[in-house]
């Protein structure tokens, strides 16, 4: 072999080489990347719903009609919220399959979607049916229920229409003969999809309201874990190991050690928030004091906890009286959302006996001032801040 030919040989293998580490290290990094779980709950709130439009939102909008009138309380007060997309509809497919494609570009990868039974029948579950089910690129993402089983105030839905009149619209809680309606409509509608997320092959259903819950079943601890047993074995006869039920309360909560133990009790698997907690109008201190929320959870249970991370807090279009003390208004942005989300990961990288799951709150909260979609304030500044994160930013040093 001569000089020449012999170097282009040495060179070609060197480029051959490096290209073979870089594939390598480039499918590490995206192995790595697949570990995680990142999920954000889906407020199905804004679409026509029949049941919606009789009893709370007549213009035929949903809850646009309530976010739409949202107004300044104070100087700088950034009412109404402005969608960059527009007041979309929630069961629109075309709608959902954009929000698929943000969602995964950006290191989102399950939606929670908030699911809701009142007076013996499903309301609101067209954002899911027609909406998220009809997407035709939905098999790129998982997604859970999250049964929201709390009672809804006239005026807390739609203060325009209702004034004053806090009268419960709908009781959250339901009888043995609903709830078997129940748990066979959402293993038949849900379970069996091949994108309905699981730990351990068990299905994951998430209940926000405990006290509802016992409720339910005669405030009886013992007749509750019978219940999410019946599921659990209702699952079982339809091919899965079980049922993965998770507690997933509001930030606003209690004594967490006492209900810890009720809720292990009960039988839940896992435990993490449909807000943060520690709530503070500085989200640098709202963030720093949901980490200690985090903790004392941690410290009350024997079963895996999951780390919720909000975007924010303004309620403020839903009640009149609220100003700028009831709303999260200091040091939110995208980047101080960015840093507490990495403070998430980082718990999922310390806790290797459960999986990488975390939390947001949420994707389209929008009346509550809590969502990663772009808005005209900060465009997609909160989903680049998610990416930014899941890509390893916050962690080169």
């Amino acid at each position: 072999m001569n000089p020449i030919t012999q170097k282009h040989f040495v060179l070609t293998g060197i480029i051959i080489f490096s290209c073979f580490v870089c594939i390598c290290q480039s499918s590490e990094k995206e192995s790595a990347k697949d570990d995680y779980f990142v999920a954000a709950y889906v407020w199905p709130s804004c679409h026509d719903d029949p049941v919606g439009r009789e009893n709370v939102w007549p213009e035929g909008i949903g809850e646009w009609e309530v976010i739409k009138k949202g107004n300044p309380r104070y100087d700088g007060h950034y009412q109404p919220k402005e969608p960059l997309w527009g007041n979309e509809m929630d069961n629109d497919p075309k709608t959902v399959e954009k929000w698929i494609d943000a969602a995964t570009d950006h290191g989102v990868n399950v939606f929670i979607y908030d699911w809701y039974w009142f007076n013996e029948g499903p309301f609101l579950e067209s954002a899911l049916n027609d909406g998220f089910l009809k997407a035709k690129n939905n098999k790129k993402m998982y997604f859970y229920l999250m049964w929201a089983n709390h009672d809804m105030p006239l005026n807390l839905i739609n203060v325009h229409r209702y004034k004053g009149d806090n009268s419960i619209v709908w009781d959250a809680a339901v009888d043995w003969k609903n709830y078997t309606v129940i748990v066979e409509r959402v293993i038949r509608q849900y379970f069996q999809k091949p994108n309905y997320f699981k730990i351990k092959g068990q299905p994951v259903f998430a209940v926000f309201d405990l006290d509802t819950l016992l409720q339910s079943f005669g405030g009886s601890v013992e007749e509750t874990r019978k219940a999410l047993d019946y599921f659990r074995e209702e699952a079982r006869k339809a091919g899965f190991p079980g049922v993965h039920f998770q507690f997933s309360p509001s930030g606003w909560i209690g004594n967490i050690e006492k209900i810890a133990e009720i809720i292990e009790a009960v039988g839940f698997n896992s435990v993490t928030m449909y807000n943060m907690g520690g709530f503070a109008e500085d989200y640098i201190v709202h963030g720093s004091q949901s980490i200690k929320v985090r903790e004392e959870w941690d410290k009350a249970l024997n079963i895996p906890f999951f780390p919720c991370v909000s975007v924010g807090w303004d309620n403020t279009p839903r009640i009149p009286q609220a100003g700028m003390k009831n709303t999260v208004h200091y040091n939110d942005s995208p980047e101080s959302f960015a840093t507490l989300l990495s403070k998430a990961r980082r718990y999922a990288d310390t806790h290797p006996d459960q999986p990488k799951l975390m939390i947001i709150n949420a994707w389209n909260e929008w009346v509550e001032g809590s969502y990663l979609l772009p808005d005209m304030k900060y465009g997609f500044g909160y989903l680049e801040a998610v990416k930014n994160v899941m890509d390893g930013k916050y962690d080169r040093y």
